[in-house]
């Protein structure tokens, strides 16, 4: 089977898996939307512009990050509660995972297409720059969640799932600038052996 066709067929899969019986249905939209529509987007765009296999298997992963806390909310998946106990921590840290991979995933995305398209040339100043389009989708991200709180009130409790934490917006963006940071350090040098593999198909 095409190795294309088992990301998608896993894709569903886990969005099915989610949305059968979430905590509320109105926290699962918000939190499995952002999944819809980049898939939306990726399923469009294939043909034009087909993403290293790499690129679409973190988006995967990133899709289960969401589809895990649209159907528990963030500040309830059961694993991280489990860890919260045993480390005696003060509250459900399965959001950080998922700030942290809003920067990784993105990270990669933002790389593929600077160098394909040829938008930065300089390897120094694209590091910088992708780092700044994740921080920046981070600071949009913490925007909405800002509007869909005032939009809708308390119902945006367990979207915003700040759980007390006054610094909650602000270590959800340094979560994303770490995990930008982490790509570009970690697997960089892997990206560009599969984008040299795409040359030469």
């Amino acid at each position: 089977m095409n190795k294309y066709y088992i990301l998608i067929i896993l894709f569903f899969i886990g969005l099915v898996w989610s949305g059968i019986k979430p905590h509320d249905h109105f926290t699962w939209i918000l939190e499995v939307f952002p999944a819809i529509l980049g898939s939306i987007v990726l399923f469009g765009t294939f043909r034009k512009f087909r993403f290293t296999y790499i690129s679409y298997f973190l988006v995967l992963v990133h899709c289960y990050i969401l589809f895990i806390g649209g159907h528990y909310t963030y500040a309830e998946v059961p694993l991280f509660d489990w860890i919260r106990d045993i480390l005696h921590q003060s509250r459900n840290n399965y959001d950080k995972v998922g700030h942290f991979a809003q920067g990784f995933v993105p990270a990669i995305i933002t790389r593929e297409i600077f160098i394909r398209k040829q938008v930065v040339k300089n390897e120094k100043w694209l590091s910088f720059l992708i780092v700044c389009v994740c921080i920046t989708i981070s600071v949009m991200y913490e925007f909405l969640e800002w509007f869909v709180a005032i939009a809708t009130g308390e119902s945006a409790d367990s979207f915003l799932g700040t759980q007390g934490y006054a610094w909650d917006t602000q270590s959800d963006m340094l979560l994303a600038f770490i995990g930008s940071a982490s790509m570009i350090v970690f697997l960089s040098r892997i990206h560009d052996k599969q984008l040299d593999r795409m040359k030469t198909n």
